[in-house]
């Protein structure tokens, strides 16, 4: 294969994606997943982790069952793991989720639905404050990351439950309380604590100053993720998240007749790139989106890094970061 002068980088690794070309992994389709399969693999992420909804159990299981049996297209990008991003979260930061479908941490549900996916969950979201959070962090750790996100938490609470196993922030500054020189939080918790980040880097959540400022003081342990939704891929209109109506324009997806951000309409491809533009060094963008999100999910012997052993899922970009082509374990998907 001849570069020609570009970059061969590790396919990338988009750990939080609920969703584009209007499928979404919560759905429970097998029809859907096979389309997002292809859609990430088109765009160069090799391996997702397909993310779910607050929804009631039932519904969770569905999905569950849906990415469990799911057979990867010859085209198409793996299936890494399974994100339950909710329902543990809090009401006053729930943000897009839907209100009707929190529940207290409860690990029998987490293990329940954790079968049902045939043991595919690799990342769950808590809200530490709520009832019951600790002791299910010490006993949901052993089994996946837990992440801290969709918290009104303070930093000490932050802090027992990156002490009791958490070691992970997701979609840090969004869905949390802001960083204050009195009140730190989450984000100066996760600082001290040494827990991985996500960042949505659409230009849209963050803004691009505090994106290097996150990469200067996170470093390696910072991982970009799409947050994507079904409408990543389409034009502006109205979609359906989890239940709730949602209005994109000029690609900012928001809770219909609000304000507030409802996930990205990005390819993490996209987020690289706009990294980069950022300011963000292009080593640590790629190593932001490939082995730190293998790490983040415990996969980081199969995936992210191109070296013997490992799985063989590359792309190739140019000098201007434009796809040229994405191989996933040694074959070509794209054309």
């Amino acid at each position: 294969m001849d570069g020609e002068g570009g970059y061969v980088i590790p396919g990338l690794i988009d750990i939080h994606s609920h969703g584009a070309v209007g499928e979404d992994a919560s759905d429970g389709s097998p029809e859907g997943m096979a389309v997002l399969s292809r859609y990430y693999a088109a765009g160069g992420v090799t391996a997702w982790c397909p993310t779910t909804m607050t929804l009631r159990e039932p519904e969770l299981t569905r999905a569950m069952h849906a990415i469990r049996d799911f057979d990867r297209p010859e085209n198409g990008a793996k299936v890494a793991g399974v994100n339950l991003e909710g329902p543990f979260l809090c009401y006053a930061k729930r943000g897009a989720q839907n209100p009707d479908n929190l529940h207290a941490p409860d690990i029998e549900m987490f293990r329940r639905l954790n079968d049902a996916s045939g043991g595919l969950v690799r990342l769950v979201t808590v809200a530490p404050e709520e009832p019951g959070a600790l002791p299910f962090i010490r006993e949901a750790s052993q089994i996946a990351t837990v992440s801290i996100g969709h918290t009104a938490t303070d930093y000490d609470t932050a802090m027992a439950a990156y002490d009791a196993g958490a070691s992970h922030a997701t979609h840090l500054f969004n869905g949390m309380p802001s960083l204050h020189h009195r009140e730190p939080g989450v984000i100066a918790a996760a600082s001290d604590a040494g827990a991985t980040v996500e960042l949505i880097t659409d230009g849209l959540h963050i803004h691009p100053a505090v994106i290097r400022l996150t990469h200067r003081l996170f470093g390696d342990r910072l991982t970009l993720i799409s947050d994507s939704l079904r409408c990543a891929g389409m034009p502006d209109g109205d979609y359906v998240l989890g239940g709730q109506a949602i209005t994109v324009k000029k690609g900012r997806a928001t809770l219909s007749g609000s304000d507030t951000l409802a996930g990205s309409s990005i390819h993490l491809m996209d987020g690289l790139r706009r990294a980069v533009s950022f300011g963000v060094p292009l080593e640590a963008a790629v190593t932001a989106a490939t082995l730190t999100p293998a790490k983040v999910i415990r996969r980081e012997d199969e995936l992210g890094t191109l070296a013997p052993g490992r799985r063989a899922d590359l792309v190739l970009l140019d000098k201007a970061l434009n796809l040229k082509a994405v191989y996933i374990d040694g074959r070509r998907v794209n054309e």
